[in-house]
């Protein structure tokens, strides 16, 4: 038998007042997958983890994380998930020493604070204040909370979001380390490139609707995958799009790019006309767009 996924969500809908944040949602989170979601502000991404966190009851469909209900099973829940938001909700005066110590009184079998807090790189800062810390520094201290229970699920709310390039690496690292343990995590960010290192899976929303899902390879190479090809400088690229019903564009010189998905119909037109006006083709791939121009995309495709 498979393993059940990590989290399952079935129709999930949730409005406030006449604004529908989700509108039917499925989405699955297999065990051990990191999972980015992705999507414009108002998109319905921190609803749908709210949701999946118990902080929100959802207006209708289901939510199951590790087969539990959020909301009505989140005492035997919480000591499973780790929770990373961009506001840690921690006491200003207290210190990330102290604060990881309490956090870990919460759990069975927390990790060694002290050595978290190392890991995490805030061994420096362990007797300075939460209102003192860098921003920098607050987000690390976040990634730490998320990670001393031992989690078998994480959210992980813009994880780097106003950190250094280093201090961005060694978060990137720590999410490895628990894809490594088999973890579950879900990740929000606008850092596109972030999305590509670590998703096993992409997942982008819209006005609170699925509009795409696969793995970073599938939705950059996949029907968004655009042809690119060389030939003599200089080609009627209008007349060459109304024959092969795409638009082409000249890059540069004799290179080509054909805005339209791959497909075997559209190489053999194009294949086609340039052997009917005696055009040599120098190269011919099928080129990979970025994950952010396929999310621009589908994102500006849902505006009105």
């Amino acid at each position: 038998m498979p393993e059940p996924p990590s989290i399952e969500i079935r129709g999930l809908t949730k409005r406030y007042g006449r604004t529908t944040a989700v509108d039917g949602l499925d989405l699955e989170v297999a065990r051990g997958e990191t999972l980015a979601l992705l999507g414009p502000n108002g998109a319905g991404k921190t609803t749908t983890v709210e949701c999946c966190e118990g902080f929100r009851r959802p207006d209708a469909g289901t939510v199951r994380v590790l087969g539990l209900d959020p909301h009505r099973d989140g005492a035997r829940l919480r000591p499973r998930v780790g929770l990373m938001l961009q506001e840690g909700g921690v006491y200003p005066m207290a210190r990330p020493a102290e604060v990881l110590r309490l956090f870990a009184s919460y759990y069975a079998q927390p990790l060694d604070p002290e050595a978290l807090l190392e890991r995490v790189g805030l061994d420096d800062a362990r007797r300075t204040r939460f209102r003192d810390l860098s921003g920098g520094q607050k987000q690390r201290l976040s990634l730490a909370l998320a990670l001393i229970g031992r989690p078998e699920v994480v959210f992980l709310d813009e994880p780097t979001a106003g950190l250094d390039p280093a201090a961005r690496r060694l978060t990137w690292e720590h999410v490895r380390e628990l894809q490594g343990q088999g973890v579950s995590v879900v990740l929000t960010t606008h850092l596109l490139d972030e999305a590509e290192q670590l998703a096993d899976r992409v997942a982008i929303v819209d006005r609170g609707r699925l509009v795409a899902e696969g793995t970073p390879d599938e939705l950059t190479t996949g029907e968004w995958g655009e042809l690119e090809f060389s030939a003599r400088a200089g080609l009627d690229v209008a007349v060459l799009g109304t024959a092969i019903e795409a638009a082409v564009s000249e890059l540069r010189p004799g290179r080509y790019v054909v805005h339209a998905p791959n497909s075997p119909r559209l190489v053999a037109a194009l294949a086609s006309w340039l052997a009917d006006h005696d055009v040599a083709l120098g190269h011919l791939q099928a080129g990979r767009v970025s994950l952010e121009e396929v999310f621009l995309r589908l994102t500006e495709e849902e505006r009105p």
